[in-house]
């Protein structure tokens, strides 16, 4: 399967280029924003394509010929602002998966945030009471994969951390704010391009005890 990873950069990505790149039966590509970030991957023998998801719907659905399945977890980053925040995790979202539409890549997995389902509700995951623009970016690119016709899988992290991942994780609709390691979350991708299951399902997803395969399978 040819993967196409936005976010290829990030802490998700590099686990998840990794991963894909080990297990000998995928091959990723990683979509890059910058020139000097090329060289980077291409020594790991990884293919890059050279978007920016600010740019036009055309640019993205370019980079999506010969392409099976996209994983969408870009983000913005911590440092900036509401603006970047929109323009990333909603439009850029949003544009990828106009582009798999118009590409005929139907697989497509999106990593949200805890909790972001009930942005509206009164019992609101406490932390999106800090950083509302954010959720609000999160809740609606959610929001549109659901009703985009795509083959989705919506994951949506606890607190993510660096730490090692443990192979094991919960799994469920509704879960307590807690942490959960970036190379399991890249683990719990690479399954869920495995598992047709998966697919129409959106979830939050915390350390846990249940390993990840099979917590997917029983979700």
């Amino acid at each position: 399967m040819n993967v196409l990873i936005i976010g290829a950069n990030g802490g998700i990505g590099q686990h998840l280029l990794r991963k894909l790149q080990e297990s000998g039966d995928h091959n990723a590509i990683a979509m890059i924003r910058k020139e000097e970030q090329r060289e980077k991957f291409e020594e790991l023998g990884v293919k890059t394509t050279l978007i920016d998801l600010e740019g036009s719907i055309d640019d993205i659905t370019n980079a999506m010929k010969d392409v099976d399945a996209v994983v969408f977890t870009a983000g913005s980053g911590g440092h900036t602002g509401a603006d970047k925040t929109i323009l990333i995790d909603l439009d850029g979202a949003i544009k990828s998966m106009k582009a798999a539409e118009r590409s005929n890549v139907n697989r497509f997995i999106l990593v949200s945030g805890i909790g972001v389902h009930k942005f509206h509700d009164n019992n609101q995951v406490d932390w999106i009471k800090s950083a509302k623009h954010y959720a609000a970016a999160k809740y609606y690119a959610d929001l549109w994969l659901e009703r985009s016709g795509l083959d989705y899988t919506i994951i949506r992290p606890g607190t993510l951390t660096n730490d090692p991942g443990t192979g094991k994780v919960t799994v469920a609709k509704d879960l307590e704010h807690k942490h959960v390691s970036r190379e399991d979350v890249a683990t719990a991708i690479i399954a869920s391009l495995e598992n047709d299951q998966t697919i129409g399902k959106d979830f939050d997803m915390i350390g846990g005890e249940t390993p990840i395969v099979e917590a997917l399978k029983t979700y």
